[in-house]
């Protein structure tokens, strides 16, 4: 069982995440812990409400949020109660066991995994303690709840995902030819073979996490003109080094034309796995990331590798994820409009402000259920403050209209004869 806790810095925005997938139907809303309501019973309004009414109880806390995800693996099919009785272990293990917590189990992924989101505040005004609560009592739990109930090692789990290409030892490599086509070779042809890619350089966002990168030379040079292709090595900084090896005394033949075939063919074929790169993208920016740097780190535990385009200048205008468990590579564009590096970078830069993406617009009739509920709410409020002030300007008219009926009848006389006298 692999475990992942973020602390979001709204709840609100975690609990949207869930809710949205819930409408989707790719979500399944399973039980709110700990609530006087019934889960099926519950609106969105009613869930965020019962943790802000903790969250209000300490002004002072700046980390209020809990979200987790429980990741089993692919051949663990476990049912719903069994699901239910896993987090609510966990749960009592990192010491959230009395607060509300709400769960969901997602269906858009290869593997059967859950989300679990509470609040830190406790019901006294107190907060629970988070900090390295994911390397001390979460992994604590995660092996007794794995040993308890026989589930697959969150390390087999790991080892499973990866990859499984060897990138180029690059100081080993470049001593000399023979080491570094090898060594080129067994990466090209691993990526060739199993990684659906639609361009050049799409294939060498696959290729550079191996510190390989296919390059086609300079385009007055020979090589360009000639739709020639060469391999070569990348250091840690990614200067090419090394001595260059041509594409064509690779055995499976990754030249040009044979590339070009390969991103027809892609094309199609990674239609079907858009949605999974996208989910992952969104678990993430669901959890606020406040840099690129900090957005990159939190895809690499998800698999997906980064790489970002610049100019000569420095500014970025382009990002391509590659997707090492579906072993898929995308731009950020070709995901949707909120997925470009333009779009990313603004979202980072406005405190992860939720973009609309195309795809989101067409769901904005699903999600604008919750939105509606909140501005039912809002408006509701308004309306008994209104009502609150008109009736306190009220009792104001009418106790100024009490203090002149109760006025003595000579005293007005008297104001009436000076009024006239003044005239």
């Amino acid at each position: 069982m692999v475990t992942k806790i973020t602390t979001p810095k709204c709840i609100e925005a975690a609990l949207n995440y869930n809710e949205k997938k819930v409408q989707k139907g790719v979500a399944v809303f399973l039980q709110a812990a700990n609530y006087l309501n019934e889960a099926k019973s519950m609106n969105f309004y009613q869930k965020l409400k019962g943790f802000e009414r903790l969250n209000s109880l300490n002004e002072r806390a700046t980390t209020k949020t809990l979200h987790v995800s429980l990741n089993f693996d692919p051949s663990e099919k476990l049912a719903e109660n069994k699901l239910l009785q896993i987090a609510s272990d966990y749960m009592e293990k990192i010491g959230f066991g009395q607060q509300p917590y709400l769960i969901y189990k997602h269906e858009d992924a290869g593997h059967p995994h859950i989300h679990i989101v509470s609040t830190t505040i406790k019901s006294d005004g107190s907060r629970i303690n988070t900090h390295n609560i994911g390397r001390n009592q979460s992994e604590k739990a995660r092996k007794e709840i794995e040993k308890l109930y026989s589930l697959v090692k969150a390390e087999r789990q790991q080892e499973l995902s990866k990859p499984g290409i060897k990138p180029v030892d690059v100081v080993k490599a470049v001593y000399g030819k023979t080491e570094t086509k090898r060594s080129i070779s067994n990466v090209v042809g691993a990526v060739f073979s199993q990684y659906k890619f639609a361009s050049l350089p799409e294939f060498n966002a696959a290729l550079k996490q191996f510190n390989v990168v296919a390059d086609r030379g300079k385009e007055d040079g020979r090589i360009y003109k000639n739709r020639g292709l060469i391999y070569r090595i990348l250091d840690a900084t990614g200067n090419k080094v090394g001595v260059p090896i041509k594409a064509s005394s690779i055995s499976c033949k990754p030249i040009l034309n044979n590339l070009e075939k390969k991103f027809t063919d892609n094309e199609t074929a990674k239609e079907s796995l858009k949605t999974f790169v996208k989910n992952k993208l969104d678990d993430c920016l669901s959890q606020s990331p406040s840099t690129m740097k900090e957005l990159m780190e939190q895809l690499k535990q998800k698999n997906i590798y980064t790489v970002l385009r610049q100019n000569a200048e420095g500014r970025l205008y382009g990002i391509t994820f590659v997707d090492n468990q579906n072993k898929v590579v995308f731009n950020g564009s070709d995901l949707g409009k909120g997925y470009s590096a333009a779009a990313l970078q603004s979202r980072l830069a406005t405190g992860n402000e939720k973009l609309l993406t195309q795809d989101e617009t067409k769901d904005s009739s699903s999600s604008g259920v919750i939105q509606k509920e909140m501005n039912q709410q809002k408006q509701q409020e308004k309306t008994i403050s209104s009502t609150t002030k008109t009736e306190s300007l009220l009792d104001v008219l009418l106790s100024t209209k009490e203090q002149y009926d109760n006025t003595p009848n000579s005293l007005l006389k008297k104001k009436r004869k000076k009024k006239k006298h003044n005239l």
